[in-house]
């Protein structure tokens, strides 16, 4: 298909310096003349633009009363009986401004084309009365004439009716030179009604029981002749328009409360509405340090930060982004016709080494990409010779609030570089901490809480402690003992004993406990009996005290009845514990000897032959088929399955291992 944009008496300049000028030549229904209208003015980012040519107007205009009143809805025209009206002349567009002139409402909508053209064109525009309808050819060489609609639609008496009208003000401006002034945006009313959905098509359906075929909204509407499909979608967006307007209008006067600001769900629609009239068109574009404005990367890299790309990954991105926009202004062509972002975004992850590399790279479907390859590659290298930051490290490098949609930058975070220090670095230590104030972080840097080192103060073991208490009490006795005349002779043997203990255990680890010695069970069977047992072997174990835990020497006579009793009372346990060990020892051979035995009698009688008596056999080819066994006299019994039997001889045994618990569900509990 033919570029139409290529016949257009004023063809599209996709290089035109900003700011954009407005396209008017005259300027109906105005207040203020159009020179004192256009003056360049800085906008909220400090960028200078063209203020809005009707925005004096605008401001100040009034809508109707009949606005804000409630009255009966207007039933559109059959559609079965009327047609609408194809505009593809100047003349047709004069003989349908003169109707639109005697109307106090008119709904108009729009069919934008967008992928072969940098900026779109709008290639339909659908305008509707309470009798008629025309859909007019916006793509005619002459296009720019539209705008003498502008005496219909910049009257604040005609009530201009859209639905979603924010990128239909911008579109009219730029193609058509076309002004809004007395605009109401159904979307709005939606908004203020809470419906649950705010598009057109739920609008049709919720008022007029009409289901929109929404497969023509991304058709491309430079087709010429238009489909009948197509030409009674296009007429349907603004034939039921106006008859939803009074619906939705109704709804809000009825809700709303004119003396209450907050109740006022009219008034707030319109003021909306005022606003949207009064967007404007700025050339699209953004800046290349930084990837902001309206054609730029920084909202694409921000949105996909994951992607974290290295220096020349990103050098290779920024490359193509440049070379893909040049070629889309050059040819007039979407920037995603040319090559798509997602293509872009896998060349820079690759990072080509060469040109032939980078050629392997392009789509097939990229037709103005592939025979540029060279030049690509060209801009790339330039890219990457000139260095730049990391993915991560631009975000870094960025402000918070640089993010602009007019494209122009704005002054980065101001950071400072540390100096290059060589050697090490010392880095002093306050002397007050500016947290805890005087208070020490630990108490081990505080001087006040210290302990000090003093052999006083020194916590013995609990062993250290046993051996001291024995030494002092040890002197002591040997002080007693030096003063009285007559020592008897256990004495004298027990301290020779000790000393001999010392002697031969002095680098051995003990402990004295108090009473009895404990004595395991296993230690208590291996001991001999009374007969073979030394008496001298439980000296050394009865002389602990009850006491302090120490040795000590015994001189009294009860002590010494009581030890040889307590020594006879454990001879006799220890005695009577040995003899229930043997017997229990007899009783187990004994058996496991019978079990043996059992064994092996019924070994041999699971081999014992038995003749088979052919006297007392059944017949075969009579047999009794009753349920008595098989037996042909029925006295027979089927043997009964015994699931025991073969665990019946055996030792009891153990349950099963359980399986290890796991982490997962093991049952469900109902109600």
């Amino acid at each position: 298909m033919t570029k139409p944009q290529l016949l257009f008496e004023r063809k599209p300049d996709n290089f035109a310096p900003a700011p954009w000028k407005p396209m008017l030549t005259s300027k109906p229904n105005a207040k203020l003349s159009l020179e004192e209208s256009l003056n360049v003015v800085p906008n909220e980012a400090g960028t200078p633009q063209y203020q809005h040519p009707y925005e004096h107007e605008i401001v100040r205009m009034s809508y109707p009363k009949r606005v804000f009143k409630e009255s009966e809805p207007i039933m559109y025209q059959p559609v079965e009986t009327t047609e609408a009206t194809f505009v593809d002349t100047y003349e047709g567009v004069l003989e349908m401004l003169e109707e639109l002139k005697g109307a106090k409402e008119i709904a108009i909508d729009l069919e934008h084309h967008d992928f072969r053209s940098y900026v779109g064109l709008v290639s339909l525009m659908q305008i509707s009365t309470r009798e008629k309808d025309w859909i007019v050819d916006t793509l005619q060489p002459w296009r720019h004439k539209l705008e003498v609609l502008n005496q219909v639609f910049t009257d604040p008496n005609v009530v201009k009716v859209f639905h979603g009208a924010y990128m239909d003000m911008v579109w009219l401006q730029r193609d058509l030179g076309l002004y809004v002034n007395g605009l109401f945006d159904t979307f709005f009313a939606c908004e203020q009604l809470h419906y649950p959905a705010k598009s057109l098509a739920y609008l049709l359906s919720k008022f007029v029981d009409f289901d929109a075929d929404k497969q023509y909204q991304l058709a491309d509407w430079r087709i010429r002749p238009l489909p009948e499909e197509m030409m009674y979608y296009a007429r349907s967006d603004t034939h039921y328009l106006l008859y939803i307007y009074d619906r939705v209008r109704n709804e809000l006067v009825a809700a709303s409360d004119r003396g209450d600001v907050d109740k006022d769900y009219i008034g707030r629609a319109v003021e909306k509405s005022k606003e949207q009239s009064l967007s404007r068109y700025e050339h699209p574009g953004y800046d290349e340090e930084t990837g902001e404005g309206s054609r730029g990367w920084y909202g694409y890299i921000f949105k996909n930060s994951h992607l974290a790309f290295d220096s020349e990954q990103f050098a290779v991105f920024r490359a193509l982004w440049k070379w893909r926009d040049n070629t889309a202004r050059k040819e007039d062509e979407s920037t995603n016709y040319v090559l798509s972002t997602r293509d872009i975004t896998e060349i820079a992850r690759i990072n080509p080494p060469d040109a032939k590399a980078l050629h392997s790279l392009l789509p097939l479907n990229a037709s103005l990409a592939r025979p540029r390859f060279n030049e690509i590659w060209e801009q790339i290298k330039e890219t990457k010779a000139k260095g730049g930051l990391s993915l991560l490290h631009f975000f870094t490098s960025m402000a918070p609030d640089s993010v602009r949609k007019n494209g122009m930058p704005i002054a980065a975070r101001k950071t400072t570089k540390l100096p290059d220090l060589d050697g090490e670095v010392t880095v002093s230590r306050l002397t007050r901490s500016q947290l805890f104030g005087d208070m020490p972080i630990s108490s081990k840097w505080d001087p006040s809480t210290r302990p000090t080192e003093t052999e006083e103060e020194l916590i013995p073991f609990p062993w250290q402690r046993f051996i001291q208490q024995g030494s002092i009490k040890g002197d002591v006795q040997h002080d007693t003992a030096a003063e009285e005349v007559n020592v008897s002779e256990q004495t004298d043997t027990v301290e020779s004993a000790v000393g001999n203990a010392e002697v031969e255990e002095a680098d051995e680890e003990f402990t004295l406990r108090r009473g009895q010695k404990r004595k395991s069970q296993a230690i208590e069977e291996s001991e001999p009996s009374e007969e073979d047992t030394d008496p001298s072997q439980y000296d050394s174990d009865e002389e602990m005290q009850e006491g302090g835990g120490v040795i000590a020497v015994e001189d009294e006579p009860s002590q010494k009845a009581s030890r040889s009793a307590r020594r006879k009372l454990r001879k006799a346990e220890e005695k009577k514990a040995e003899e229930e060990r043997l017997r229990r020892q007899e009783v187990k051979k004994v058996r496991k000897a019978q079990k043996k035995q059992k064994k092996q009698d019924d070994k041999t009688k699971k081999f014992d032959a038995v003749p088979f008596d052919y006297s007392k056999a059944t017949s075969v080819l009579h047999s009794n088929r009753e349920s008595n066994g098989g037996q042909a006299d029925g006295k027979g019994k089927k043997k009964v399955f015994d699931p025991y039997s073969k665990s019946a001889d055996t030792d009891i045994k153990g349950a099963r291992k359980a399986p290890p618990v796991r982490g997962e569900r093991s049952a469900t509990f109902k109600n």
